[in-house]
């Protein structure tokens, strides 16, 4: 009972019993259209055989009958029509057919047409059932119904002899088989072949229609998760510029402040300086308003620059002290401090990390002008390619250190920091960020480096 079982089961998985997938045609109307044309073909062929054999007089006891050839005809043909809506149905009604006919009007239903029109029936009754389950005990009934058929004729009394004999005598054995066992095994033979390749022609197609289907969703699926992360690219993009306009513009703003409070304070003594002081808040001014078109530009477009203009260089590590002198004035002094771990080592960050830390550098020290009373900040860019936990191949890392309070009523919109946060968590890196225990602030953050760094 257990071997049974098994086979059964075996059976059921091969005619993939276990899938709760359904064959069904991509265009119903147009696969009923088809269906039609063909049962028509088949209707017409079986027709001029019914007529063919008449003229060659082999209808046997129907030569003189005209009608019921062709109603057995239409009626195994015409069934082809919904062969791929019912196609069970059909592949039963069929094969009832071909064993009912075959008893009442064996020269019609072993013509050609007629067998190609059950194999066909059997072909889609495999390859188009929905039921693969179902599929499996409607074969196994057919395959009985028509080899028990077999076994039957075989085994009525002279059977064999009789449907060999033309001429009423037995025949002699002329080869390696006897007439009787040659008869039997050609024509089991013949039957396998039917049978067999009408059911697993039918299982492949089945599988090959699986299998199409199963490659156009994932197509489906690739072609949403490229959107998907095409449109997630364009966000990060904007993000991105949103970070870059955030930070030019409060480091400009807030230059052009210190500046223009210097030109004032000297403009009664000297003006020469104010005159100086003040090209230098027009120099600013006109670098914020230029970066400030580039990333506006690029944000209407999508595109690395607007159309037709050449997009400045971007900032890397090594601007930071060009930054750090940029800033610093007389209220606030400014040190950078450069360590490397071999000669080059800032220079040979990469494009993307440079930029993420120089923005660190400018939004930490825009904040200690805006929101701080420090005299004094030092600034830290540290590159070492010596492996350490959660760096494996080594950090470039900037710091950013002052000895100031809060100042009062000067509170920012915290956009600068999510920005720093944003950029860690592109790059993987660490940050702290804080008060100091020793009195002023600290912005520190790391972020690892590639394993190709040249």
């Amino acid at each position: 009972m257990s071997r049974g079982r098994t086979l059964l089961e075996r059976v059921e998985t091969w005619a993939g019993a276990d899938s709760e997938w359904e064959r069904v045609p991509g265009d119903p109307a147009h696969a009923r259209r088809v269906d039609m044309w063909i049962a028509l073909c088949f209707l017409i062929t079986g027709s001029l055989g019914v007529e063919l054999l008449r003229s060659i007089d082999s209808l046997g006891q129907l030569q003189d009958s005209w009608a019921w050839p062709h109603v057995a005809v239409a009626v195994g043909t015409i069934p082809l029509v919904w062969r791929r809506r019912w196609p069970l149905l059909v592949a039963s009604g069929l094969s009832l057919h071909l064993f009912g006919f075959g008893l009442a009007m064996p020269a019609v239903a072993v013509s050609v047409p007629m067998q190609v029109v059950y194999f066909v029936a059997l072909f889609t009754g495999v390859a188009w059932a929905r039921d693969r389950r179902a599929m499996v005990w409607v074969v196994v009934g057919i395959v009985l119904l028509m080899f028990g058929w077999l076994t039957w004729q075989f085994a009525v009394g002279s059977g064999v002899e009789e449907a060999m004999s033309h001429t009423g005598e037995p025949q002699v054995r002329q080869g390696l088989f006897s007439p009787a066992a040659a008869y039997v095994v050609y024509t089991l033979l013949i039957n396998l072949l039917y049978f067999g390749g009408a059911i697993l022609g039918g299982q492949a197609a089945w599988r090959a229609a699986l299998q199409r289907d199963r490659l156009a969703e994932q197509a489906r699926t690739i072609d949403e998760q490229a959107s998907s992360l095409q449109r997630q690219a364009v966000v990060e993009e904007r993000l991105r510029i949103a970070r870059e306009l955030h930070d030019v513009v409060a480091h400009h703003v807030s230059v052009i402040g210190i500046q223009a409070a210097a030109a004032r304070r000297v403009l009664r003594r000297d003006t020469d300086a104010a005159e100086a002081a003040l090209r230098s808040v027009e120099t600013s001014s006109r670098e914020a308003v230029s970066q400030m078109r580039e990333l506006l530009g690029t944000l209407r477009t999508g595109e690395e620059a607007p159309t037709g203009n050449a997009r400045s260089p971007e900032p890397r590590l090594t601007d930071v002290p060009a930054l750090v002198d940029q800033v610093a004035t007389a209220d606030v002094r400014v040190e950078c401090t450069v360590v490397e771990d071999f000669p080059g080592a800032v220079g040979a960050v990469p494009d993307a990390l440079g930029l993420s830390l120089y923005r660190t550098v400018q939004e930490a020290l825009s904040n200690v002008r805006r929101h701080s009373t420090a005299s004094a900040a030092r600034v830290f860019v540290r590159v070492d390619r010596r492996p350490e936990p959660g760096f494996a191949h080594g950090y470039a890392e900037v710091e950013v250190l002052d000895d100031g309070r809060p100042r009062t009523g000067t509170s920012g919109t915290g956009l600068g920091l999510l920005g720093i946060r944003e950029r860690l968590s592109a790059h993987g890196g660490v940050s702290e960020i804080g008060p100091r225990v020793t009195g002023g602030y600290r912005v520190r953050v790391r972020m690892p480096l590639p394993e190709d760094l040249s």
